[in-house]
Protein backbone atom coordinates (compact mmCIF):
# COMPACT_ATOMS: atom_id res chain seq x y z
CA UNK A 1 0.00 0.00 0.00
CA UNK A 2 1.33 3.42 -0.93
CA UNK A 3 1.82 5.99 1.74
CA UNK A 4 2.11 9.72 1.18
CA UNK A 5 3.89 11.04 4.22
CA UNK A 6 5.45 14.40 5.01
CA UNK A 7 9.01 13.34 5.70
CA UNK A 8 9.43 15.54 8.73
CA UNK A 9 6.69 13.80 10.69
CA UNK A 10 8.29 10.43 9.93
CA UNK A 11 11.80 11.58 10.79
CA UNK A 12 10.68 12.80 14.17
CA UNK A 13 9.79 9.25 15.15
CA UNK A 14 13.21 7.67 14.66
CA UNK A 15 14.23 5.71 17.76
CA UNK A 16 16.82 7.55 19.80
CA UNK A 17 16.31 10.90 18.10
CA UNK A 18 15.88 13.70 20.59
CA UNK A 19 16.01 16.82 18.51
CA UNK A 20 13.80 18.45 15.91
CA UNK A 21 15.06 17.82 12.37
CA UNK A 22 16.66 20.81 10.70
CA UNK A 23 14.68 21.64 7.55
CA UNK A 24 17.83 23.00 5.86
CA UNK A 25 19.72 19.72 6.10
CA UNK A 26 19.63 17.48 3.00
CA UNK A 27 18.41 13.91 2.51
CA UNK A 28 20.77 11.30 1.08
CA UNK A 29 19.63 8.29 -0.98
CA UNK A 30 21.73 5.17 -1.58
CA UNK A 31 21.09 1.57 -2.64
CA UNK A 32 22.66 -1.68 -3.80
CA UNK A 33 25.70 -1.76 -1.53
CA UNK A 34 25.60 -5.58 -1.34
CA UNK A 35 27.65 -5.54 1.85
CA UNK A 36 29.49 -8.65 3.02
CA UNK A 37 32.85 -9.41 4.55
CA UNK A 38 33.99 -10.41 1.03
CA UNK A 39 34.05 -6.77 -0.16
CA UNK A 40 36.28 -4.92 2.36
CA UNK A 41 36.83 -1.81 0.23
CA UNK A 42 33.10 -1.36 -0.30
CA UNK A 43 32.53 -1.85 3.42
CA UNK A 44 35.19 0.76 4.20
CA UNK A 45 33.46 3.22 1.84
CA UNK A 46 30.15 2.64 3.65
CA UNK A 47 31.82 3.17 7.02
CA UNK A 48 33.22 6.48 5.76
CA UNK A 49 29.82 7.45 4.39
CA UNK A 50 28.09 6.83 7.72
CA UNK A 51 30.76 8.42 9.90
CA UNK A 52 31.76 11.38 7.75
CA UNK A 53 29.57 12.07 4.70
CA UNK A 54 26.26 11.55 6.51
CA UNK A 55 27.14 14.06 9.23
CA UNK A 56 25.56 16.92 7.28
CA UNK A 57 22.36 15.00 6.46
CA UNK A 58 18.96 15.09 8.10
CA UNK A 59 18.00 11.62 6.83
CA UNK A 60 19.59 8.66 5.07
CA UNK A 61 17.48 6.42 2.82
CA UNK A 62 18.77 2.97 1.82
CA UNK A 63 16.56 1.73 -1.01
CA UNK A 64 17.28 -1.97 -0.95
CA UNK A 65 20.07 -4.52 -1.24
CA UNK A 66 22.04 -3.15 1.68
CA UNK A 67 23.45 -6.66 2.17
CA UNK A 68 24.51 -9.23 -0.39
CA UNK A 69 21.91 -11.51 1.14
CA UNK A 70 19.79 -11.72 4.27
CA UNK A 71 18.48 -15.07 5.44
CA UNK A 72 16.87 -13.95 8.69
CA UNK A 73 17.51 -11.69 11.63
CA UNK A 74 19.49 -14.44 13.32
CA UNK A 75 22.29 -13.19 11.04
CA UNK A 76 22.82 -10.55 13.73
CA UNK A 77 24.88 -13.18 15.56
CA UNK A 78 27.51 -12.82 12.82
CA UNK A 79 30.23 -10.39 14.00
CA UNK A 80 30.35 -8.60 10.64
CA UNK A 81 26.59 -8.06 10.54
CA UNK A 82 26.54 -6.94 14.17
CA UNK A 83 29.28 -4.41 13.39
CA UNK A 84 27.33 -2.99 10.46
CA UNK A 85 24.14 -2.70 12.54
CA UNK A 86 26.04 -0.94 15.35
CA UNK A 87 27.59 1.42 12.80
CA UNK A 88 24.18 2.37 11.40
CA UNK A 89 22.76 2.84 14.89
CA UNK A 90 25.21 5.70 15.39
CA UNK A 91 23.13 7.69 12.89
CA UNK A 92 20.05 7.84 15.12
CA UNK A 93 22.32 8.51 18.11
CA UNK A 94 23.57 11.61 16.25
CA UNK A 95 20.04 12.73 15.34
CA UNK A 96 20.20 11.52 11.71
CA UNK A 97 17.15 9.51 10.62
CA UNK A 98 17.74 6.19 8.87
CA UNK A 99 15.15 4.56 6.60
CA UNK A 100 15.64 1.14 4.99
CA UNK A 101 13.63 -0.45 2.18
CA UNK A 102 13.79 -4.12 1.26
CA UNK A 103 15.62 -5.12 -1.91
CA UNK A 104 15.56 -8.34 -3.89
CA UNK A 105 18.56 -9.64 -1.92
CA UNK A 106 17.54 -8.62 1.62
CA UNK A 107 13.74 -8.67 1.73
CA UNK A 108 13.89 -10.74 4.94
CA UNK A 109 15.32 -7.87 6.97
CA UNK A 110 13.04 -7.82 10.01
CA UNK A 111 12.17 -5.96 13.17
CA UNK A 112 15.19 -7.20 15.13
CA UNK A 113 17.55 -5.83 12.53
CA UNK A 114 15.71 -2.51 12.24
CA UNK A 115 15.93 -2.06 16.00
CA UNK A 116 19.62 -2.98 16.08
CA UNK A 117 20.34 -0.49 13.28
CA UNK A 118 18.12 2.28 14.71
CA UNK A 119 16.19 2.28 11.44
CA UNK A 120 12.62 2.66 10.21
CA UNK A 121 11.43 0.25 7.51
CA UNK A 122 9.85 1.71 4.37
CA UNK A 123 7.41 -0.27 2.21
CA UNK A 124 8.04 -0.45 -1.54
CA UNK A 125 6.96 1.82 -3.15
CA UNK A 126 6.73 4.74 -0.74
CA UNK A 127 5.80 8.37 -1.42
CA UNK A 128 7.43 11.11 0.63
CA UNK A 129 7.07 14.86 0.67
CA UNK A 130 10.52 16.43 0.82
CA UNK A 131 11.22 20.16 0.53
CA UNK A 132 7.77 20.65 -0.95
CA UNK A 133 8.18 17.95 -3.62
CA UNK A 134 6.43 14.58 -3.70
CA UNK A 135 8.91 11.81 -4.54
CA UNK A 136 8.27 8.11 -5.09
CA UNK A 137 10.89 5.78 -3.63
CA UNK A 138 11.28 2.17 -4.80
CA UNK A 139 13.90 -0.51 -4.96
CA UNK A 140 13.19 -0.97 -8.68
CA UNK A 141 12.86 -4.72 -9.13
CA UNK A 142 9.07 -4.54 -9.37
CA UNK A 143 9.50 -2.30 -12.44
CA UNK A 144 11.32 -5.04 -14.37
CA UNK A 145 8.05 -6.41 -15.71
CA UNK A 146 9.58 -8.10 -18.78
CA UNK A 147 11.25 -10.65 -16.48
CA UNK A 148 8.05 -12.53 -15.78
CA UNK A 149 9.75 -15.43 -14.00
CA UNK A 150 11.28 -13.04 -11.50
CA UNK A 151 8.01 -11.14 -10.99
CA UNK A 152 6.33 -14.44 -10.13
CA UNK A 153 9.16 -15.31 -7.73
CA UNK A 154 8.96 -11.85 -6.16
CA UNK A 155 5.27 -12.29 -5.48
CA UNK A 156 5.92 -15.69 -3.88
CA UNK A 157 8.93 -14.50 -1.87
CA UNK A 158 6.97 -11.61 -0.37
CA UNK A 159 4.30 -14.03 0.87
CA UNK A 160 4.45 -14.10 4.66
CA UNK A 161 3.68 -17.83 4.82
CA UNK A 162 6.51 -18.67 2.39
CA UNK A 163 8.89 -16.55 4.45
CA UNK A 164 7.88 -18.31 7.65
CA UNK A 165 8.57 -21.70 6.04
CA UNK A 166 12.01 -20.59 4.86
CA UNK A 167 12.92 -19.06 8.22
CA UNK A 168 11.99 -22.34 9.91
CA UNK A 169 14.90 -24.06 8.14
CA UNK A 170 18.11 -24.53 10.15
CA UNK A 171 20.41 -21.55 9.79
CA UNK A 172 23.15 -23.60 8.13
CA UNK A 173 20.74 -24.71 5.39
CA UNK A 174 19.65 -21.16 4.70
CA UNK A 175 23.25 -19.93 4.60
CA UNK A 176 24.31 -22.74 2.25
CA UNK A 177 21.52 -21.87 -0.17
CA UNK A 178 22.40 -18.16 -0.05
CA UNK A 179 26.08 -18.91 -0.67
CA UNK A 180 25.23 -21.05 -3.70
CA UNK A 181 23.10 -18.25 -5.09
CA UNK A 182 25.87 -15.73 -4.45
CA UNK A 183 28.39 -17.96 -6.26
CA UNK A 184 26.07 -18.18 -9.25
CA UNK A 185 25.70 -14.40 -9.23
CA UNK A 186 29.49 -13.93 -9.14
CA UNK A 187 29.92 -16.38 -12.02
CA UNK A 188 27.57 -14.30 -14.15
CA UNK A 189 29.24 -10.98 -13.35
CA UNK A 190 31.18 -10.79 -16.63
CA UNK A 191 28.25 -11.71 -18.89
CA UNK A 192 26.31 -8.96 -20.68
CA UNK A 193 23.12 -7.96 -18.88
CA UNK A 194 19.96 -8.82 -20.78
CA UNK A 195 17.55 -5.92 -21.47
CA UNK A 196 14.77 -7.95 -19.84
CA UNK A 197 16.42 -7.34 -16.46
CA UNK A 198 16.01 -3.58 -16.79
CA UNK A 199 12.88 -1.62 -15.92
CA UNK A 200 10.23 -1.39 -18.63
CA UNK A 201 8.45 1.72 -19.91
CA UNK A 202 5.16 0.07 -18.92
CA UNK A 203 6.32 -0.56 -15.36
CA UNK A 204 7.62 2.99 -14.97
CA UNK A 205 4.49 4.55 -16.47
CA UNK A 206 2.28 2.49 -14.14
CA UNK A 207 4.20 3.68 -11.08
CA UNK A 208 3.97 7.33 -12.14
CA UNK A 209 0.24 6.92 -12.64
CA UNK A 210 -0.29 5.00 -9.39
CA UNK A 211 1.55 7.54 -7.25
CA UNK A 212 0.63 10.75 -9.04
CA UNK A 213 4.18 12.03 -8.55
CA UNK A 214 6.58 13.55 -11.07
CA UNK A 215 9.77 12.06 -9.59
CA UNK A 216 10.84 8.47 -8.98
CA UNK A 217 14.06 7.40 -7.26
CA UNK A 218 15.10 3.73 -7.39
CA UNK A 219 18.06 1.39 -7.57
CA UNK A 220 18.35 -2.31 -8.47
CA UNK A 221 19.47 -2.08 -12.10
CA UNK A 222 23.04 -0.87 -11.41
CA UNK A 223 22.60 1.60 -14.29
CA UNK A 224 22.80 5.04 -12.66
CA UNK A 225 21.24 7.80 -14.72
CA UNK A 226 18.69 10.58 -14.83
CA UNK A 227 15.88 9.70 -17.22
CA UNK A 228 13.25 12.00 -18.67
CA UNK A 229 10.11 9.89 -18.87
CA UNK A 230 6.63 10.82 -20.18
CA UNK A 231 5.40 10.83 -16.58
CA UNK A 232 8.29 12.79 -15.07
CA UNK A 233 11.92 12.34 -13.99
CA UNK A 234 13.36 8.99 -12.95
CA UNK A 235 16.62 8.85 -11.01
CA UNK A 236 18.48 5.53 -10.90
CA UNK A 237 20.89 5.11 -7.99
CA UNK A 238 24.31 3.53 -8.54
CA UNK A 239 25.40 0.27 -7.00
CA UNK A 240 28.50 0.33 -4.83
CA UNK A 241 31.50 -1.84 -5.74
CA UNK A 242 35.05 -0.86 -4.90
CA UNK A 243 36.41 -4.41 -4.91
CA UNK A 244 35.96 -5.56 -8.51
CA UNK A 245 37.50 -3.56 -11.32
CA UNK A 246 36.42 0.03 -11.87
CA UNK A 247 35.29 1.85 -8.72
CA UNK A 248 31.51 2.40 -8.59
CA UNK A 249 29.26 4.14 -6.11
CA UNK A 250 27.54 7.37 -5.23
CA UNK A 251 24.40 8.88 -3.76
CA UNK A 252 21.64 11.40 -4.39
CA UNK A 253 21.46 14.57 -2.36
CA UNK A 254 18.02 16.20 -2.05
CA UNK A 255 17.53 19.65 -0.56
CA UNK A 256 15.74 22.91 -1.26
CA UNK A 257 17.84 23.34 -4.42
CA UNK A 258 16.64 20.05 -5.94
CA UNK A 259 18.20 16.63 -6.58
CA UNK A 260 21.88 16.15 -7.34
CA UNK A 261 23.89 12.99 -8.00
CA UNK A 262 27.22 12.94 -6.14
CA UNK A 263 30.21 10.55 -6.15
CA UNK A 264 31.60 8.90 -3.05
CA UNK A 265 34.20 10.89 -1.14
Amino acid sequence: MLQDTPLRSVAAGVPGEGKRPNAARPFFFISDLHLSDAVPRTVAAFEHFVRITAEEADSIFILGDLFEYWIGDDMLSDPFVARMAALMHTLSERGIALYIMHGNRDFLLGKRFMKAAGAIWLPDPFVITAFGARITLAHGDALCTADRAYIRFRRFARCRFAQMLFLAWPFRWRRALAERMRSASEAGRSRPVSPKYDVTPEGVAALFKETGTATIVHGHTHRPARHREPGGTRWVLPDWDLDHGERRGGYLRVNSEGIRALPLD
